[in-house]
């Protein structure tokens, strides 16, 4: 058998001169950017999804994600250097394994590491030597080497860091970012020995701009950690200011923005009706769920938490508050229309999108509630709110506006006509200081 320097070796060999085979398991927001960036180096990409539909869509070349293009897939799948499948047991043909399924919480808040875990024992059954498995997926530190590495070496009777390698590298997706694609943001690396890392770091390096190498997996772990916490915890902050200077009559907007002028110590968030997305809202827990193994409480962590949590009740509040006052009318048996449905503008992605607990909040308080997004036809189903799955989005005319009591602007799309909005709704509640960046004021107009 090869030792482990000549394993490395022909593995950094092969990304080199791009015959390395990679299997990126999950096509979802961060798989197919992974595998997109793959493609754009002439490297060969298998993707797995257990989605059969899914699956038929991408090797059709249709469009599964708005934002994300599919020219580089479907020339690919001419080309031959890309397919999808839900044939596991092709795991053994690539050199390397990325996985990126999700890593959500339990409705206790605990990390929910099934997708993992499964997907784990699928490639343990079919592990070869010399095969390097990397998790992208974000989750707590040990996680790497305290869950997957004995599954997959009591799986396979391979030993980590000898005749396979693991490692850790967080993914960095931002979807919508015209910016910074995949290729464009530095990658954390760390690996099962250094072998696993000198061969992660081969093949990250030959995807995006550069790697940051880093001394283990826990580590590599800890950091994506921290990068969601640093955000959770600001928002935080600034939710908790703008309930603050509100009741002084001083706008958080207009503070924020004369505060971010300075040059040094001080970095912009902004306030919204609560957090979104596959990161942010359920990261910091993950920490919180770790940390007590450790006997350590994580109250900094969890106050930030409990006051995200909370926004999206604050902003019903301030809407039936202001529905009574404005309109003089019972918040019960009001219409009211949720503008944006994604969590963040310009995008179709509704993962944890505070809109949808927001329905939830107005039809629980007796009202009716409708929504309107350009990016989202249909709520899609999920897990923790699957009762609203399959409402339309209400067309956004003026008719249709004058017919509620009240606009609530939850996602500030681009692609919306807020002159329109603001022009017929007899009353407009925005979250997300919208209206006032598109120059529209009056009597009618209110920040949540």
């Amino acid at each position: 058998m090869q030792d482990l320097a000549e394993v490395a070796q022909d593995f950094v060999g092969k990304v080199r001169d791009r015959s390395v085979v990679i299997g990126v398991i999950g096509l979802g927001y961060v798989g197919i950017p992974l595998a997109l960036a793959a493609l754009r180096q002439g490297i060969r990409v298998v993707g797995f999804d257990i989605d059969r539909a899914r699956v038929d869509q991408i090797n059709a070349g249709r469009e599964t994600i708005k934002h994300i293009p599919m020219d580089l897939i479907v020339a690919g799948l001419a080309a031959g250097r890309f397919e999808a499948t839900t044939d596991f047991d092709r795991l053994s043909e690539p050199d390397a394994l990325l996985i990126c399924v999700p890593t959500p919480l339990s409705r206790q808040r605990e990390p929910d590491l099934s997708y993992v875990e499964q997907t784990t024992r699928a490639i343990g059954r079919r592990l070869r030597p010399g095969q390097l498995i990397v998790l992208e997926s974000t989750t707590y530190p040990g996680t790497t080497d305290e869950l997957m590495r004995p599954i997959l070496e009591e799986a396979s009777g391979l030993t980590s860091g000898r005749e396979f390698f693991l490692a850790y590298s967080p993914e960095r997706e931002d979807p919508g970012n015209a910016q910074f694609g995949t290729s464009d943001i530095p990658k954390v690396v760390g690996g099962d020995g250094p072998s696993a890392l000198a061969m992660a770091d081969a093949l990250y390096g030959a995807l995006v701009v550069r790697t940051v190498p880093v001394s283990s997996t826990a580590t590599a772990e800890a950091v994506k950690l921290t990068e969601n916490i640093f955000r959770a915890v600001n928002i935080a902050l600034v939710n908790e200011l703008k309930q603050v200077y509100a009741a002084m009559g001083i706008d958080i907007w207009e503070v924020i923005d004369a505060a971010k002028t300075k040059p040094f110590g001080f970095m912009p968030f902004y306030p919204g009706p609560g957090l979104g997305g596959h990161c942010i809202p359920i990261d910091p827990f993950y920490l919180t769920w770790k940390a007590r193994e450790f006997d350590i409480a994580t109250r900094f962590i969890e106050l930030a938490g409990q006051i995200n949590t909370e926004m999206p009740y604050r902003v019903v509040d301030r809407l039936a508050e202001l529905v009574d006052r404005q309109l003089g009318r019972s918040f019960s048996g009001a219409r009211i229309l949720v503008l944006g449905l994604a969590y963040k503008k310009n995008v179709e992605d509704m993962r944890e999108s505070p809109a949808l607990k927001l329905i939830e909040l107005i039809e629980a308080r007796g009202a009716q509630a409708a929504y309107h997004d350009p990016h989202i036809p249909a709520i899609r189903k999920s897990r923790k709110h699957g009762a609203l799955a399959a409402r339309p989005s209400t067309p956004l005319t003026a008719d249709a506006i004058a017919g509620f009591d009240a606009v609530l602007i939850a996602t500030d799309h681009d692609d919306v006509d807020y002159a329109l909005v603001a022009a017929h709704a007899k009353l407009v509640v925005d979250t997300r200081n919208a209206c006032a960046r598109h120059g529209l004021t009056g009597a009618t107009i209110f920040k949540a």
